[in-house]
């Protein structure tokens, strides 16, 4: 199982200069392997909301949720001392402790871009080397 991190679908989404790598991932990857966060579908929501772009929204929610089966998941608030016990341990921010929360729960590698998932015991994975 992969935990997709919010800027590896923000940079498909929005076309920035990974947009080829993520692209590949996901086209090789099936859909029943990769899990979502709630934290990071309410985030993209937000981004593509400024930017206008609330079609890109629904036709994402559509295409990788509704149709495409990648899993959804949350934190049940029992969970949430878990979340703060991360964030301390790890000196991760609010959304990345989010993130390595919901990996743990469900076991999952964690997918990102985002270099401060590197302190964590857990690490991370990019699209290019997976």
């Amino acid at each position: 199982m992969y935990l997709v991190d919010t800027n590896i679908w923000l940079e498909r989404l929005l076309d920035q200069e990974k947009s080829a790598e993520v692209g590949m991932f996901l086209a090789k990857m099936p859909t029943n392997q990769l899990i979502i966060s709630d934290f990071s579908l309410h985030s993209i929501g937000v981004i593509l909301d400024r930017l206008d772009k609330q079609t890109v929204f629904s036709e994402f929610v559509d295409d990788v949720l509704i149709r495409g089966g990648v899993a959804l998941r949350g934190i049940p608030p029992e969970s949430m001392r878990r979340l703060v016990e991360v964030t301390e341990s790890y000196n991760l921010d609010f959304d990345d402790a989010y993130q390595y929360v919901v990996a743990e729960r469900a076991q999952a590698t964690i997918v990102s871009f985002d270099k401060d998932f590197e302190q964590t015991p857990q690490g991370r994975q990019t699209p290019e080397r997976i």
